[in-house]
């Protein structure tokens, strides 16, 4: 399918490519604390709505059928439904016990968590007032016996330690009836602690009620993972139940990104991610609308702007001196990455080189684009008779680990360009495939000797990661994508931020969460693995552009000042207050 065409691109630059605290009873005895986790467990479940508001269902619902991935924006990865994975289910991931602390308030264990049933209120109140015996009994010194217990048994049937006074509430609660001769300032100090102990009660029970606040809700939707770890499926089902009430497509950052996470959640514990995933590669959008929601993407976020020019200026900076110059492009989505390029290459004062470009595609990517890889065919040279570049165009519709070098036909004289933008992480490690498929790529790249390699990914670090750890990653990575949305001149009700949310986020949030081994496509790494992996196939890195470093800087201050841009180990790393999002690196 070679052709050597003037391309010419009239659309500049579109990018479309692509606690509240809760009182600890450390001193409570083990036995009445288990009283009361059974009671509980026995109490009727909590009346939570199993659903989200109207609006909201509607149209979460709708995203359930037709999100499409950030990555496969920038990769032009159409969706597809003859996808053929294994279905691998971990169930049993090894978390590390961790104490997680938000402004203070505590993240429930899997147990604590079952004091937020708000249907027993009157069992937890005899239950806590049982623990206020127990601890009065054992500060006291005198012997003594109830009027109203068995002999030698607490009020809970165990028989009671030698030496230790029997005490046991009247049924209001108020009054302890004791037997024996106590003195009046022990007795007048027992019942100032029996009105404190009544104020305690109630005030537990209150937060009990409330349960977790909505500033709360990502500890709850962590409560939901941690449980889910444990195979807790009880607790799971109640907090999950909570959470869905909590959650709104509508809402705030944190409520918005929870209602994908609550659905990762329940498909994980179903185990119907792939299912769930492929069904939403089966029921996209129009392809017309597909591509304005990742249009309007690439305009209010300067992820895809950062991961093209920090691209672009490191091939441009790397072949300034070139006359026949290769660009492979290991996911060639719309093309549209390579416009600013071939422009300031047509400007060269020593005239514009003759620029191949080899363009690596899923297979299933024609939906994505609404047509096959003729449609970038015809885009680059239409750009190529606007700028007046030579520009031949030959494209592999081929999966990327699939790709050798006979299909790449290269030719001694050129200087040798490859791009991976957002795409080698699609490629499963040795965690996945015994072969390795990720490492092979890039020992097959560097047999081709490159004149530069660019390398642009997620920072994020959801590869061999146990579950739940990879569940508060996606959570911290995801909000911050979210909330650098909430800031654009998209209002939280407008329809096209719902989309473009739903379409070119939300899918993979699903695939992290739900689904494991062969099935679980989106596998992020940090910057430094990638360093690891890239040394070891025998590159060394390129320097940055310090010209591109600088446009990017200035871009980002038309966007919020809450982006930043930070050079770490020769990469430039993109992102949203503290958290890091994107890296851009060059190698040879």
């Amino acid at each position: 399918m070679d052709s050597q065409q003037i391309f010419c691109y009239s659309e500049t630059d579109t990018g479309l490519v692509n606690s509240s605290s809760h009182p600890a009873f450390s001193s409570v005895p083990s036995r009445l604390l288990e009283s009361l986790k059974s009671d509980l467990r026995n109490s009727p479940n909590s009346s939570f709505s199993n659903h989200l508001d109207s609006d909201s269902l509607s149209t979460l619902s709708d995203s359930l059928d037709n999100k499409y991935s950030y990555s496969e924006i920038h990769s032009g990865v159409s969706p597809s439904c003859d996808s053929s994975l294994e279905t691998t289910h971990n169930w049993h991931s090894s978390t590390s016990s961790m104490d997680y602390h938000q402004d203070g308030p505590h993240l429930y264990s899997a147990k604590s968590s079952l004091l937020n049933n708000v249907n027993c209120s009157q069992k937890i109140r005899h239950a806590l007032s049982e623990v206020e015996s127990s601890l009065m009994a054992s500060n006291s010194g005198n012997d003594a016996t109830t009027s109203n217990s068995p002999s030698n048994k607490n009020v809970s049937g165990r028989p009671m330690t030698s030496g230790r006074r029997n005490i046991s509430w009247s049924d209001d609660q108020s009054l302890q009836t004791f037997q024996g001769q106590p003195s009046l300032a022990s007795s007048s100090q027992q019942l100032s602690e029996v009105a404190h102990a009544e104020k305690r009660h109630k005030a537990i029970e209150e937060e009990l009620v409330r349960g977790f606040p909505p500033s709360n809700l990502r500890q709850l939707l962590i409560a939901c993972a941690k449980a889910l770890s444990e195979n807790n499926v009880k607790d799971f089902d109640q907090l999950i139940e909570r959470a869905r009430s909590s959650v709104s497509i509508t809402g705030e950052p944190m409520q918005r990104l929870g209602a994908y996470l609550v659905e990762g959640l329940v498909a994980r514990k179903e185990a119907s991610g792939n299912n769930i995933y492929r069904s939403l590669r089966c029921k996209e959008p129009e392809g017309k609308d597909l591509l304005s929601y990742m249009h309007r993407l690439y305009e209010i976020c300067p992820y895809l702007k950062f991961g093209y020019m920090a691209a672009n200026g490191a091939i441009a900076e790397a072949c300034r001196n070139e006359d026949c110059i290769h660009i492979i492009d290991f996911q060639i989505a719309q093309g549209s990455q390579w416009v600013t390029l071939l422009q300031a290459l047509a400007a060269r004062p020593s005239g514009a080189p003759y620029v191949r470009i080899t363009g690596i595609d899923d297979p299933l990517s024609k939906y994505a684009r609404g047509d096959g890889l003729e449609a970038v065919s015809k885009r680059l040279a239409m750009i190529s008779e606007k700028f007046h570049i030579p520009v031949e165009f030959h494209g592999l519709p081929v999966f990327g680990p699939d790709v050798t070098r006979d299909m790449l036909d290269i030719r001694p004289g050129e200087a040798l360009a490859v791009n991976f933008p957002l795409q080698l992480h699609h490629t499963a490690d040795e965690s996945v495939d015994v072969n390795n498929p990720r490492d092979g790529l890039l020992r097959m790249v560097k047999s081709l000797s490159p004149k530069v390699v660019t390398l642009v990914e997620q920072e994020s670090n959801t590869n061999t990661t146990p579950f739940f750890n990879r569940f508060i990653e996606t959570l911290d990575y995801y909000l911050a994508m979210f909330e650098s949305i909430d800031v654009t001149t998209l209002t939280r009700d407008d329809k096209m931020r719902i989309n473009v949310e739903q379409h070119c986020l939300a899918r993979d949030v699903v695939n992290v969460i739900a689904c494991e081994g062969k099935e679980r496509v989106e596998r992020h790494e940090l910057f430094g693995k990638w360093k690891s992996r890239l040394t070891m196939a025998g590159f060394r890195q390129y320097p940055m552009s310090t010209y591109v470093n600088s446009v990017i800087r200035s871009l980002l201050r038309y966007y919020s000042e809450n982006y930043t841009l930070v050079d770490k180990d020769g990469a430039m790393l993109l992102g949203w207050k503290s958290r890091n999002l994107i890296s851009a690196s060059a190698w040879h």
